[in-house]
């Protein structure tokens, strides 16, 4: 049995094979790449037609593999928390806005007058902010109404796939998870947001858990695809869903972290609220939900999300990653070897205290209008100090967050990283700043390996979906920078206090 995995990135899109123990065939990948559009300032989009071109580019080339005739399942990963609004003829008319783009920030602040955000939170497993769909609605029905008015529905990318592959519109609960509409308790679009933003549930998908599979394609994509004409397609997962499946992270004892353009700390959790926190306040049980396992309380600082209907992720996550080493190398003018200069000087060596929010903030404080500061400045000051205050900075930020999921993990828990930016420079400084061994892992198709995983246990393939990918290598903490990074953590945060407005309390 062969499995067809979807990775649709925020920068590019590629069609993978595995077989059937979620091993990649050797040869069998096809990768397209595009780039988000960001002007006007704060936009971040792409266009719906082309993205889904290239797509179903990638699909077209991998089924010349030899291996295509074998196929016996699709799984799809997505970037998330996306939006497009689609005519009465499900075609696009707006651009896929991204979660990256800011420009609803006002009116994040507008609905945070109208609605209790802690509670919106509790329901929604999504704090208010411009990386989700309602302040975002908010927004494009004053910036573009003509438009607005003409939207029959608004869909993720993913659905938007489905519509033009199958002809109808489905979204998995993992998806819809992202969207800040999603009601964790039944697993329906939450009815206060609608009410609140005036959209009716029609206008949204029909939900469905991703082993949900279609299987009739549309005529035309019969014949463009006729390996795949009666293979059951799976709906798309959120990629750090994906992401923590692929690291064998199913349960407490195992912390994913992923390290691309952003970074992310993400444990799954299928038992109802852990003891231990403090002030958190549940809703009463509604005798409509699904019998999906409850969901767990959270801090305003993290999100949760979804794997499946009986699997949470909680997590949070910062907006930078990997985009700190190329804005380095780009503004500061550093070298490719950036890291190994790095890796020779001493940890807080460089005087400087920095909040990395070069591409904003989400967790753990989630201010909209957040930028990136830097203080201790001399005429002494060297690029090198400026990139090496940043990764450190960034480091600190994942040990905030690392600290907010302890109520989630258990004592002995592993960190297992995966992800292109997680150079061993970085994954050292993060060791030592969340005082925690980093395990890196060796395999580097961890978003596909668990859309593969996901994919054949939606066609009743047993997969053992707690077993952990081989690990390169081990990034221990040391024990001077555990104690020099505890000392610039606290410089961060008395910075963060000074400079960042916070204009809610989460407390």
């Amino acid at each position: 049995m062969t499995v067809l995995v979807l990775d649709i990135g925020s920068s590019s899109a590629r069609a993978l094979l595995f077989d059937d123990l979620a091993r990649p065939i050797p040869g069998a990948v096809v990768q397209r790449h595009y780039q988000m559009i960001t002007t006007p300032p704060g936009a971040a989009v792409l266009d719906a037609a082309a993205l889904r071109e290239v797509v179903e580019a990638t699909i077209d080339g991998i089924l010349l593999h030899p291996s295509a005739g074998e196929i016996r399942v699709v799984g799809l990963a997505t970037f998330v928390g996306n939006l497009v609004g689609l005519n009465a003829a499900r075609h696009p008319i707006t651009p896929v806005y991204l979660y990256a783009d800011t420009r609803s920030a006002d009116d994040v602040e507008t609905l945070r007058a109208q609605i209790d955000a802690v509670a919106s939170h509790e329901r929604t497993g999504c704090p208010l902010h411009t990386a989700y769909h309602p302040a975002r609605l908010r927004w494009l029905a004053s910036a573009a109404p003509e438009t607005y008015a003409q939207v029959a529905q608004w869909v993720d990318f993913a659905s938007y796939l489905y519509t033009c592959w199958f002809g109808q519109t489905a979204c998995s609960y993992s998806v819809a998870s992202w969207s800040g509409l999603l009601n964790r308790a039944t697993l329906q679009w939450d009815g206060e947001w609608l009410r609140t933003l005036g959209i009716s549930p029609t206008a949204l998908p029909v939900l469905r858990d991703y082993d949900s599979t279609a299987r009739i394609l549309t005529p035309s994509y019969q014949t463009r695809w006729h390996a795949l004409s009666a293979v059951p397609f799976c709906l798309a997962v959120g990629d750090g869903a994906a992401a923590n499946i692929g690291t064998g992270c199913c349960d407490s004892t195992r912390l994913a972290m992923s390290l691309g353009t952003t970074a992310a700390l993400r444990v799954t959790y299928p038992q109802p609220q852990p003891s231990g926190i403090a002030g958190a306040q549940r809703a009463a049980p509604d005798p409509a939900a699904s019998p999906a396992a409850a969901a767990p309380s959270v801090p305003y600082s993290l999100w949760s999300y979804r794997v499946s209907a009986d699997l949470h992720l909680i997590g949070g996550a910062t907006s930078e990653g990997g985009n700190l080493y190329r804005w380095a190398r780009q503004t500061l003018l550093l070298p490719d070897s950036l890291t190994d200069a790095l890796s020779q000087r001493p940890v807080d060596g460089h005087g400087l205290t920095v909040l990395p929010l070069l591409a904003g903030e989400r967790s753990p404080g989630w201010s909209p209008d957040a930028t990136g500061t830097i203080t201790g400045l001399r005429l002494s000051t060297t690029p090198l100090d400026i990139a090496q205050a940043l990764f450190e900075g960034l480091a600190l930020r994942l040990a905030i967050i690392f600290e907010q999921l302890g109520s989630f993990i258990g004592v002995n828990a592993e960190l297992i990283a995966s992800g292109g930016a997680l150079s061993p420079y970085l994954a050292g400084t993060i060791a030592s700043a969340l005082d925690q061994p980093v395990n890196v892992t060796e395999d580097t198709e961890i978003t596909a390996r668990g859309v593969a995983m996901l994919a054949l246990r939606a066609v009743g393939v047993n997969v053992r979906l707690n077993e952990a990918p081989a690990v390169a290598y081990t990034a221990e903490p040391q024990p001077d920078a555990v104690k020099l990074l505890r000392k610039a953590k606290e410089r961060q945060q008395a910075l963060y206090r000074t400079m960042i407005e916070k204009n809610y309390s989460t407390d």
